[in-house]
């Protein structure tokens, strides 16, 4: 239990490590070059989905990868939106938010089932 527990925690501080990173790479990206503004949001997404795969494939292995992938998953799209909700000094929770959640869940449950699979023939 304590073995799971502590995978998930390390699968969702490398995902919010590494959104961050991803983050302020694409601000260094939009202040060197002029880029739309439309095209923040989702590329943000598709960076925090990004994350939580790169997360789950270094610290998920053992068994029951998609249970740990939702509860991971969930921890990083909710501590990265409420960092990111700090910085921003802006919190709303709106139908995208509860989207961006299940992407979240969806692609850690995804991933830790792959983490898991990859680990056993490695």
């Amino acid at each position: 239990m304590r073995k799971n527990i502590f995978q998930i925690v390390k699968a969702a501080s490398a995902a919010i490590i590494a959104s961050l990173i991803f983050v302020l790479f694409f601000t260094l990206v939009i202040q060197l070059f002029s880029i739309p503004l439309g095209v923040v949001k989702p590329v943000n997404q598709v960076f925090k989905i990004l994350s939580i795969v790169v997360g789950g494939l270094i610290f998920i292995r053992g068994d029951k990868g998609w249970l740990k992938g939702i509860i991971y998953g969930l921890i990083a799209v909710l501590a990265t939106y409420l960092l990111y909700g700090a910085i921003s000094h802006s919190l709303s929770i709106s139908w995208k938010f509860i989207i961006e959640i299940l992407l979240g869940t969806v692609s850690g449950a995804i991933t830790g089932i792959i983490a898991v699979n990859i680990k056993k023939n490695v």
